[in-house]
Protein backbone atom coordinates (compact mmCIF):
# COMPACT_ATOMS: atom_id res chain seq x y z
CA UNK A 1 0.00 0.00 0.00
CA UNK A 2 1.45 3.33 -0.59
CA UNK A 3 1.43 5.92 1.74
CA UNK A 4 1.25 9.36 0.43
CA UNK A 5 1.74 11.59 3.56
CA UNK A 6 4.47 9.32 4.93
CA UNK A 7 6.11 9.11 1.17
CA UNK A 8 6.07 13.05 1.05
CA UNK A 9 7.90 13.30 4.09
CA UNK A 10 10.92 11.21 2.88
CA UNK A 11 11.19 12.86 0.06
CA UNK A 12 11.16 16.25 1.88
CA UNK A 13 14.38 14.12 3.97
CA UNK A 14 16.11 12.85 0.35
CA UNK A 15 15.72 16.50 -0.89
CA UNK A 16 17.88 16.72 1.77
CA UNK A 17 20.33 14.12 0.98
CA UNK A 18 20.49 15.46 -2.92
CA UNK A 19 21.83 19.05 -0.75
CA UNK A 20 24.70 17.43 0.42
CA UNK A 21 26.05 16.69 -3.15
CA UNK A 22 25.43 20.57 -4.28
CA UNK A 23 26.64 22.42 -1.20
CA UNK A 24 29.42 20.10 0.03
CA UNK A 25 31.72 21.62 -2.27
CA UNK A 26 31.36 25.63 -1.81
CA UNK A 27 32.18 25.47 1.94
CA UNK A 28 35.78 23.46 0.87
CA UNK A 29 36.51 25.59 -2.35
CA UNK A 30 39.29 27.65 -0.51
CA UNK A 31 40.56 24.78 1.43
CA UNK A 32 40.52 22.77 -1.82
CA UNK A 33 43.24 24.93 -3.16
CA UNK A 34 44.96 25.02 -0.36
CA UNK A 35 45.19 21.21 -0.23
CA UNK A 36 45.64 20.17 -3.91
CA UNK A 37 47.13 23.79 -5.44
CA UNK A 38 50.41 24.15 -3.94
CA UNK A 39 52.07 26.89 -2.78
CA UNK A 40 50.08 29.08 -5.09
CA UNK A 41 46.99 27.41 -4.78
CA UNK A 42 44.33 26.16 -7.19
CA UNK A 43 43.21 28.84 -9.81
CA UNK A 44 39.70 29.92 -9.45
CA UNK A 45 39.23 28.66 -13.32
CA UNK A 46 40.22 25.29 -11.69
CA UNK A 47 37.43 25.60 -9.05
CA UNK A 48 35.01 26.58 -11.29
CA UNK A 49 35.93 23.50 -12.96
CA UNK A 50 35.22 21.62 -10.01
CA UNK A 51 31.61 23.03 -9.72
CA UNK A 52 31.25 22.56 -13.54
CA UNK A 53 32.15 18.45 -12.83
CA UNK A 54 29.65 18.66 -9.79
CA UNK A 55 26.44 19.68 -11.86
CA UNK A 56 27.83 17.59 -15.13
CA UNK A 57 27.37 14.70 -13.12
CA UNK A 58 23.85 15.72 -11.87
CA UNK A 59 22.95 16.76 -15.35
CA UNK A 60 24.23 12.80 -15.81
CA UNK A 61 22.52 11.23 -13.41
CA UNK A 62 19.30 12.98 -14.48
CA UNK A 63 19.45 12.08 -18.26
CA UNK A 64 20.64 8.28 -17.72
CA UNK A 65 17.48 7.88 -15.29
CA UNK A 66 14.81 9.91 -16.09
CA UNK A 67 13.63 8.08 -19.22
CA UNK A 68 14.23 4.65 -17.12
CA UNK A 69 12.15 5.68 -13.95
CA UNK A 70 8.80 5.69 -16.57
CA UNK A 71 9.71 2.30 -17.31
CA UNK A 72 11.07 0.80 -13.83
CA UNK A 73 9.37 2.97 -11.66
CA UNK A 74 10.75 5.36 -8.93
CA UNK A 75 11.89 3.72 -6.35
CA UNK A 76 14.88 1.57 -7.51
CA UNK A 77 16.30 5.00 -8.54
CA UNK A 78 15.20 6.81 -4.71
CA UNK A 79 17.93 3.78 -3.39
CA UNK A 80 20.31 3.86 -5.86
CA UNK A 81 20.73 8.07 -5.59
CA UNK A 82 21.54 7.76 -1.90
CA UNK A 83 23.90 4.46 -2.49
CA UNK A 84 25.86 6.68 -5.44
CA UNK A 85 26.03 10.04 -3.11
CA UNK A 86 27.13 7.69 -0.04
CA UNK A 87 29.78 6.07 -2.15
CA UNK A 88 31.29 9.01 -3.43
CA UNK A 89 31.06 10.56 0.22
CA UNK A 90 33.68 8.14 1.28
CA UNK A 91 35.86 8.39 -2.06
CA UNK A 92 35.99 12.51 -1.79
CA UNK A 93 37.02 11.85 1.24
CA UNK A 94 39.88 9.71 0.39
CA UNK A 95 40.71 11.49 -3.11
CA UNK A 96 44.80 12.00 -3.41
CA UNK A 97 44.60 14.84 -5.61
CA UNK A 98 42.73 17.17 -7.69
CA UNK A 99 41.31 14.86 -10.74
CA UNK A 100 40.89 11.98 -8.34
CA UNK A 101 38.89 14.93 -6.26
CA UNK A 102 36.87 15.70 -9.75
CA UNK A 103 35.62 12.12 -10.29
CA UNK A 104 34.48 11.71 -6.96
CA UNK A 105 32.95 15.02 -7.02
CA UNK A 106 31.39 14.17 -10.29
CA UNK A 107 29.60 10.78 -9.19
CA UNK A 108 28.81 12.86 -5.69
CA UNK A 109 26.33 15.27 -8.44
CA UNK A 110 25.64 12.04 -10.16
CA UNK A 111 23.80 10.66 -6.92
CA UNK A 112 22.56 13.91 -6.63
CA UNK A 113 21.09 14.05 -10.10
CA UNK A 114 19.26 10.71 -9.82
CA UNK A 115 17.29 11.80 -6.75
CA UNK A 116 15.97 14.87 -8.17
CA UNK A 117 14.96 13.35 -11.37
CA UNK A 118 13.00 11.17 -8.68
CA UNK A 119 11.89 12.97 -6.08
CA UNK A 120 9.63 16.14 -7.87
CA UNK A 121 7.57 13.82 -10.07
CA UNK A 122 6.76 11.25 -6.83
CA UNK A 123 5.83 14.54 -5.16
CA UNK A 124 3.70 15.41 -8.03
CA UNK A 125 1.95 12.86 -8.23
CA UNK A 126 0.94 12.41 -4.62
CA UNK A 127 -0.56 16.25 -4.41
CA UNK A 128 -2.04 16.32 -7.71
CA UNK A 129 -4.48 19.49 -6.52
CA UNK A 130 -1.71 21.51 -4.98
CA UNK A 131 1.49 20.59 -7.52
CA UNK A 132 2.99 24.72 -7.06
CA UNK A 133 2.93 24.38 -3.45
CA UNK A 134 3.83 20.75 -3.17
CA UNK A 135 7.18 21.42 -5.43
CA UNK A 136 7.78 24.42 -2.84
CA UNK A 137 7.91 22.87 -0.24
CA UNK A 138 10.02 19.88 -1.35
CA UNK A 139 12.65 22.05 -2.84
CA UNK A 140 12.78 24.01 0.08
CA UNK A 141 13.96 20.97 2.00
CA UNK A 142 16.87 21.37 -0.46
CA UNK A 143 17.60 24.63 1.14
CA UNK A 144 17.01 22.82 5.00
CA UNK A 145 19.10 19.87 3.47
CA UNK A 146 22.02 22.82 2.22
CA UNK A 147 22.10 24.66 5.85
CA UNK A 148 22.87 21.19 7.96
CA UNK A 149 25.48 20.52 5.49
CA UNK A 150 27.24 24.26 5.74
CA UNK A 151 27.20 24.16 8.88
CA UNK A 152 28.42 20.74 9.48
CA UNK A 153 31.17 21.57 6.94
CA UNK A 154 31.38 25.50 8.62
CA UNK A 155 31.42 23.82 12.45
CA UNK A 156 33.82 20.85 11.29
CA UNK A 157 36.78 23.62 9.43
CA UNK A 158 36.37 25.19 12.95
CA UNK A 159 36.78 23.24 15.14
CA UNK A 160 39.85 21.62 12.33
CA UNK A 161 38.39 18.41 11.92
CA UNK A 162 39.34 18.70 8.34
CA UNK A 163 37.22 18.48 4.72
CA UNK A 164 37.90 14.83 4.32
CA UNK A 165 36.60 14.03 7.90
CA UNK A 166 33.83 16.75 7.83
CA UNK A 167 32.80 14.69 4.61
CA UNK A 168 31.80 11.79 6.21
CA UNK A 169 29.92 13.44 9.34
CA UNK A 170 26.87 13.94 6.65
CA UNK A 171 27.25 10.25 4.97
CA UNK A 172 24.19 8.76 7.31
CA UNK A 173 21.57 10.14 6.00
CA UNK A 174 21.62 9.01 2.75
CA UNK A 175 22.31 5.47 4.47
CA UNK A 176 19.44 5.65 6.33
CA UNK A 177 17.32 6.44 3.66
CA UNK A 178 18.61 3.92 1.45
CA UNK A 179 16.88 1.32 3.91
CA UNK A 180 13.80 3.07 4.75
CA UNK A 181 12.88 3.28 0.60
CA UNK A 182 13.75 -0.33 0.83
CA UNK A 183 10.29 -0.94 2.76
CA UNK A 184 8.04 1.33 0.85
CA UNK A 185 6.12 1.36 -2.01
CA UNK A 186 5.76 4.09 -4.61
CA UNK A 187 3.21 5.67 -7.17
CA UNK A 188 3.64 5.52 -11.16
CA UNK A 189 5.06 8.80 -12.18
CA UNK A 190 1.79 9.84 -13.86
CA UNK A 191 -1.44 9.87 -11.43
CA UNK A 192 -4.45 7.64 -11.49
CA UNK A 193 -6.80 10.20 -12.80
CA UNK A 194 -4.61 11.38 -15.47
CA UNK A 195 -3.37 7.49 -16.80
CA UNK A 196 -4.93 8.20 -20.36
CA UNK A 197 -1.17 7.33 -21.40
CA UNK A 198 2.03 9.37 -21.31
CA UNK A 199 3.04 12.02 -23.38
CA UNK A 200 5.90 11.05 -25.32
CA UNK A 201 8.72 12.87 -25.13
CA UNK A 202 8.86 13.12 -28.55
CA UNK A 203 5.41 14.98 -28.84
CA UNK A 204 5.77 17.26 -26.18
CA UNK A 205 8.95 18.59 -27.16
CA UNK A 206 6.89 19.93 -30.37
CA UNK A 207 5.60 22.12 -28.14
CA UNK A 208 6.97 25.67 -28.15
CA UNK A 209 5.25 26.49 -24.28
CA UNK A 210 7.55 23.67 -23.16
CA UNK A 211 10.76 25.23 -24.95
CA UNK A 212 9.65 28.40 -22.58
CA UNK A 213 9.95 26.46 -19.76
CA UNK A 214 13.14 24.59 -20.32
CA UNK A 215 14.93 27.90 -21.36
CA UNK A 216 13.46 29.65 -17.71
CA UNK A 217 14.61 27.14 -15.44
CA UNK A 218 17.89 27.07 -17.37
CA UNK A 219 17.98 30.67 -16.62
CA UNK A 220 16.14 30.04 -13.21
CA UNK A 221 19.08 27.65 -12.35
CA UNK A 222 21.35 30.08 -13.09
CA UNK A 223 20.40 32.45 -11.27
CA UNK A 224 20.31 30.44 -8.20
CA UNK A 225 23.49 28.49 -8.59
CA UNK A 226 25.78 31.38 -10.05
CA UNK A 227 25.12 32.68 -6.51
CA UNK A 228 25.64 29.98 -3.85
CA UNK A 229 28.58 28.24 -6.04
CA UNK A 230 30.41 31.37 -5.55
CA UNK A 231 29.59 33.23 -2.32
CA UNK A 232 31.37 31.63 0.40
CA UNK A 233 35.04 32.96 -1.68
CA UNK A 234 33.35 36.23 -3.43
CA UNK A 235 33.04 36.87 0.55
CA UNK A 236 36.71 35.83 1.15
CA UNK A 237 38.52 36.72 -1.99
CA UNK A 238 36.68 40.07 -3.33
CA UNK A 239 35.17 41.11 0.19
CA UNK A 240 37.96 40.29 2.82
CA UNK A 241 35.97 38.49 4.79
CA UNK A 242 37.27 36.02 7.40
CA UNK A 243 36.69 32.10 5.89
CA UNK A 244 34.27 31.68 8.74
CA UNK A 245 32.03 34.38 7.16
CA UNK A 246 31.96 33.10 4.15
CA UNK A 247 30.31 29.85 5.25
CA UNK A 248 27.85 31.50 7.70
CA UNK A 249 26.84 33.47 4.68
CA UNK A 250 26.21 30.83 2.09
CA UNK A 251 24.67 29.57 4.98
CA UNK A 252 22.01 32.66 5.92
CA UNK A 253 21.74 32.36 1.72
CA UNK A 254 20.21 29.22 1.90
CA UNK A 255 17.89 29.92 5.05
CA UNK A 256 16.32 32.62 3.01
CA UNK A 257 16.12 30.44 -0.09
CA UNK A 258 14.33 27.73 2.44
CA UNK A 259 12.01 30.53 3.71
CA UNK A 260 11.04 32.21 0.76
CA UNK A 261 9.80 28.91 -0.80
CA UNK A 262 7.96 27.60 1.70
CA UNK A 263 6.22 31.33 2.12
CA UNK A 264 5.17 30.70 -1.75
CA UNK A 265 4.19 27.20 -0.59
CA UNK A 266 2.14 28.32 2.27
CA UNK A 267 0.50 30.96 -0.53
CA UNK A 268 -0.43 28.07 -2.77
CA UNK A 269 -2.87 28.90 -5.22
CA UNK A 270 -3.85 32.15 -3.95
CA UNK A 271 -1.05 33.79 -6.15
CA UNK A 272 -0.39 33.70 -9.65
CA UNK A 273 2.49 31.80 -10.31
CA UNK A 274 3.77 33.77 -12.91
CA UNK A 275 3.51 37.27 -11.27
CA UNK A 276 5.67 35.37 -8.57
CA UNK A 277 8.38 34.01 -11.00
CA UNK A 278 8.34 38.12 -12.41
CA UNK A 279 8.65 39.07 -8.92
CA UNK A 280 11.70 37.43 -8.36
CA UNK A 281 13.80 37.75 -11.42
CA UNK A 282 12.77 41.38 -10.81
CA UNK A 283 14.74 41.99 -7.73
CA UNK A 284 17.79 39.54 -8.22
CA UNK A 285 18.75 41.34 -11.24
CA UNK A 286 18.61 44.63 -8.70
CA UNK A 287 20.35 42.44 -5.40
CA UNK A 288 22.97 40.75 -7.98
CA UNK A 289 23.99 44.52 -9.56
CA UNK A 290 24.18 45.64 -5.80
CA UNK A 291 26.02 42.68 -4.44
CA UNK A 292 28.33 42.79 -7.00
CA UNK A 293 29.67 46.79 -6.92
CA UNK A 294 28.53 48.64 -3.64
CA UNK A 295 31.29 49.71 -2.30
CA UNK A 296 30.55 49.00 1.15
CA UNK A 297 31.56 45.30 1.88
CA UNK A 298 28.84 44.28 4.71
CA UNK A 299 26.04 45.84 2.72
CA UNK A 300 27.56 44.53 -0.76
CA UNK A 301 27.29 40.66 0.98
CA UNK A 302 23.84 41.74 2.50
CA UNK A 303 22.70 41.97 -1.14
CA UNK A 304 23.62 38.54 -2.05
CA UNK A 305 22.26 36.57 0.58
CA UNK A 306 19.47 38.28 0.16
CA UNK A 307 19.22 36.79 -3.36
CA UNK A 308 18.20 33.30 -1.94
CA UNK A 309 14.99 34.27 -0.68
CA UNK A 310 14.19 36.43 -4.16
CA UNK A 311 15.85 33.87 -6.21
CA UNK A 312 14.13 30.89 -4.25
CA UNK A 313 11.20 29.93 -6.00
CA UNK A 314 12.03 30.51 -9.48
CA UNK A 315 13.19 26.63 -10.64
CA UNK A 316 10.65 24.71 -8.20
CA UNK A 317 7.43 26.98 -9.43
CA UNK A 318 8.91 26.37 -13.49
CA UNK A 319 8.66 22.49 -12.29
CA UNK A 320 4.81 23.19 -11.24
CA UNK A 321 3.64 24.96 -14.24
CA UNK A 322 5.04 22.62 -16.54
CA UNK A 323 3.42 19.94 -14.25
CA UNK A 324 0.24 21.76 -14.89
CA UNK A 325 0.30 22.23 -18.32
CA UNK A 326 1.54 18.84 -18.63
CA UNK A 327 0.23 16.69 -16.27
CA UNK A 328 1.08 13.18 -18.32
CA UNK A 329 4.90 14.15 -19.07
CA UNK A 330 6.02 11.68 -16.79
CA UNK A 331 9.70 11.33 -15.30
CA UNK A 332 11.44 12.32 -18.66
CA UNK A 333 9.45 15.50 -18.59
CA UNK A 334 10.64 16.51 -14.94
CA UNK A 335 14.20 14.82 -16.32
CA UNK A 336 14.26 17.41 -19.12
CA UNK A 337 13.55 20.06 -16.86
CA UNK A 338 16.36 19.20 -14.36
CA UNK A 339 19.03 18.74 -16.63
CA UNK A 340 17.85 22.21 -18.07
CA UNK A 341 18.09 23.57 -14.95
CA UNK A 342 21.31 21.84 -13.89
CA UNK A 343 23.04 22.91 -17.24
CA UNK A 344 22.22 26.30 -15.90
CA UNK A 345 24.31 25.54 -12.67
CA UNK A 346 27.28 23.84 -14.86
CA UNK A 347 27.75 26.82 -17.02
CA UNK A 348 26.80 29.67 -14.61
CA UNK A 349 29.60 29.02 -12.00
CA UNK A 350 31.93 28.31 -14.71
CA UNK A 351 31.97 31.96 -16.48
CA UNK A 352 31.82 33.69 -13.08
CA UNK A 353 35.31 31.87 -11.87
CA UNK A 354 36.76 32.68 -16.15
CA UNK A 355 35.53 35.94 -15.53
CA UNK A 356 37.17 36.70 -12.18
CA UNK A 357 40.17 35.24 -14.09
CA UNK A 358 39.93 37.71 -16.51
CA UNK A 359 38.44 40.72 -14.40
CA UNK A 360 37.98 40.13 -11.26
CA UNK A 361 35.07 38.42 -8.99
CA UNK A 362 32.92 41.38 -9.07
CA UNK A 363 32.63 41.50 -13.01
CA UNK A 364 32.04 37.76 -12.76
CA UNK A 365 29.32 37.78 -10.24
CA UNK A 366 28.03 40.77 -11.72
CA UNK A 367 27.52 38.60 -14.79
CA UNK A 368 25.36 36.29 -13.13
CA UNK A 369 22.84 39.12 -13.73
CA UNK A 370 21.95 38.69 -16.99
CA UNK A 371 20.15 35.12 -16.14
CA UNK A 372 17.21 36.33 -14.12
CA UNK A 373 17.32 39.87 -16.78
CA UNK A 374 16.35 37.41 -19.76
CA UNK A 375 14.46 35.44 -17.52
CA UNK A 376 11.90 38.08 -16.71
CA UNK A 377 10.52 38.83 -20.12
CA UNK A 378 10.10 34.92 -20.82
CA UNK A 379 8.20 34.28 -17.75
CA UNK A 380 5.61 36.77 -18.99
CA UNK A 381 4.99 35.88 -22.33
CA UNK A 382 4.29 32.36 -20.74
CA UNK A 383 2.14 33.56 -18.78
CA UNK A 384 0.26 35.23 -21.68
CA UNK A 385 0.55 32.48 -23.76
CA UNK A 386 0.03 29.47 -20.92
CA UNK A 387 -3.89 28.75 -22.60
CA UNK A 388 -2.51 28.82 -26.19
CA UNK A 389 -1.79 25.65 -27.39
CA UNK A 390 1.21 24.81 -29.42
CA UNK A 391 2.37 28.60 -30.02
CA UNK A 392 4.03 31.26 -28.64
Amino acid sequence: MIRPRLLTILGYAAMMSLAIGVNLLPIFLTSFSASFGGASGLSQEQLGRLGAFSFAGLVFGILLAGPLADRWGAKIFAIAGNAVMAASLVGMSMAPDYWTLSIAVFWLGCGAGILDMVLSPVVSVLNPERRSAAMNWLHSFYCVGAVVTILAGTVALQLGVGWRHASLLLLPLPLALLITFGFLHFPELVHESEQTGRSPMRELLREPWLWGCLIAIFLGGATELGMAQWLPAYAETSLGFPKWIGGAALLAFSVLMAAGRMVVGSIGTRVNPFVVLAWCCASSVLLFLLGSFLMVPGWALTACIIVGFTGSALWPTVLAVSADRYPTGGATMFAALAAMGNAGGILMPWIVGWIGDLVNLHWGLAVSTLAPLLMLPLVLLLKRTRTVSCKL
